[in-house]
């Protein structure tokens, strides 16, 4: 995927959430230095770096398992890239009023995860072959928006005609 044809992208994950547990740490030191206690130097020391480590983990596994992209030509939920060119149509929204679940809500979400990851919505695809999967993404409309722009410009595949494909 190519950093200029990106069409729309979340991260998963931000690295400057590193930062936020050494902060914390050095909040700590200031207050002991303001309050002129004893100060604890190597603990301090210890839980940043500490900190920081787990959340490096975090954030690595973040931008690996939950991140979204969409190019010219392919779609990237996570670990798994699906071309644009199998996507035969973005299905509608969930109505929020039914009692009944849309058929594309039980599908299989795209990546590695057994699901649509917490914090994300799915948008329910149907693909050349009839098969239904779910893309998701935090800004869900967004993607919603851009697969639809992205895949007005892909070629539709061969006898489908170009009103069949949303």
């Amino acid at each position: 995927m190519s950093a200029e044809s990106v069409l729309f992208a979340e991260p998963g994950a931000r690295w400057r959430s590193v930062a936020y547990g050494p902060l914390l740490c050095l909040l700590v030191l200031v207050i002991e230095v303001a309050t002129g206690t004893d100060i604890h130097w190597f603990a301090l020391a210890f839980c940043a770096v500490l900190l920081a480590g787990f959340v490096v983990l975090q954030v690595i596994a973040g931008r690996r398992h939950v991140s979204v992209a969409l190019t010219d030509d392919a779609l990237r939920s996570g670990a798994e890239t699906l071309p644009l060119r199998t996507i035969a149509e973005v299905l509608p929204e969930r109505d929020e009023h039914a009692r009944d679940d849309e058929e594309w809500e039980s599908a299989r979400a795209l990546g590695e995860l057994t699901g649509v990851p917490r914090r994300r919505k799915g948008i329910g695809l149907r693909l050349v072959d009839g098969a239904l999967v779910q893309a998701w993404a935090k800004d869900h409309r967004g993607l919603r928006d851009a697969l639809g722009t992205a895949l007005a410009r892909v070629p539709a595949p061969d006898g489908e005609s170009s009103g069949e494909r949303s």
